[in-house]
This record gives C-alpha cells, structure tokens and sequence, in this order.
C-alpha cells in the first residue's frame, strides 16, 4: 500500500465521525401527514399496552420480600427496577408525544431519584399504576397533527420517539423477567 493509501486511510475515522455528526435534516418525503402519525402513535400506544400488563404481571408475583432484591452491589433491586418504570411512564413517556409530566411531579433532577427510593410493594404497584395512567392518557391524547415532524422538547420524530421509548421499555422487562427467574419467579405469561 503507498504512503499516500495509507494517509487517505488514516483520515477516514476523521471522516466518519464527522458526518455522523452532522444535523441530519428532514426532507419532504421523509414527513408523515396525520392519518400516518395516528396509527404509528396508536401501535405505539399498542405495544406500550404489551410491555405495561407484562411489568404489571411481574409486579404482582414477585413477593414483597423480593423488591430488595438486586444481582448486585450498584445494580437497581427489584423496586427500584419498577419505580424507574413508574417514573419514566410519568415523566418520559408524555414527552415522547410532547406532553408534559403531571404537574405535581416537580424537578426531574430530584423526583427521579426520589421514587426510585419507594420500596414496598403496595406503595410500588400503586406509583405504577398512577404513571400508567397518566402516561398513556398522554400518549392517547396526543393529536396526531402535531406529530407530523420534529416536536418539542426533543426535535425528535414520533418514530425515533416511539422506538426509543419502547426499546428502552422492552430493555427493562427483560431486566424485570431475569431478576424474576433470579427470585424464583416464573413470568406468568410463560408456559
């Protein structure tokens, strides 16, 4: 290879990393119109609904006494696996769409860490199940029109919104279904 291959070669990571991080811009084609944004938000909404019954179901069976469980020194236990759940239903999950968390939710920086410290199991199931609620009413509720482009906060897509949020969902009922097994739990839905 000559001297002048191997510089070329030598600048290519430059290169790469370069236009990775340039601003990617939407171009007319790229955009979806309302009836396209409605049903991508409705199958988003559909598989929030499937990851939501099978975190509840692990919830339920999984005894109390287990919640403080955890695989490891700096790992999150059970509960605070749930309670990130909870919290992100109720704080990430409306801005996906570009809502709002509820209004009592306060400060990010110190609600997040703060629900997370909710260890017993009755307090967890009913954060849970008031996250649940709020977040999906958020998700239902958003009008598919504003959904059409980028959107605030994030100036992201409703695609790059959903799979985001719902990657990082199924990543945390898997967390949930190994820390289950770990208890001795058989996910419920498991034959």
């Amino acid at each position: 290879m000559s001297h002048r291959s191997l510089r070329l070669l030598a600048g290519l990571p430059l290169v790469v990393a370069l236009a990775a991080a340039a601003p990617v811009t939407a171009r007319a084609q790229d955009a979806m119109d309302a009836k396209t944004a409605a049903f991508l938000r409705d199958r988003y909404v559909a598989d929030m609904d499937s990851v939501h019954a099978k975190i509840m179901a692990l919830a339920a069976a999984i005894p109390e006494d287990k919640y403080s469980w955890r695989p490891a020194a700096g790992v999150r236990s059970v509960s605070e696996v749930l309670m990130h759940l909870a919290s992100e239903w109720m704080f990430y999950m409306p801005m996906s769409v570009g809502g709002k968390p509820p209004a009592d939710f306060g400060p990010p920086r110190e609600t997040l860490p703060r629900l997370e410290k909710i260890t017993g199991k009755t307090e967890v199931v009913a954060q849970l199940d008031k996250g649940w609620a709020y977040g999906r009413q958020q998700l239902t509720s958003a009008e598919p029109a504003t959904l059409t482009g980028q959107y605030a906060p994030w100036k992201v897509t409703l695609p790059e919104a959903a799979f985001g949020m719902t990657g990082d969902q199924h990543e945390h009922l898997g967390q949930l279904i190994a820390y289950a097994r770990s208890v001795g739990v058989k996910p419920p839905w498991s034959k």
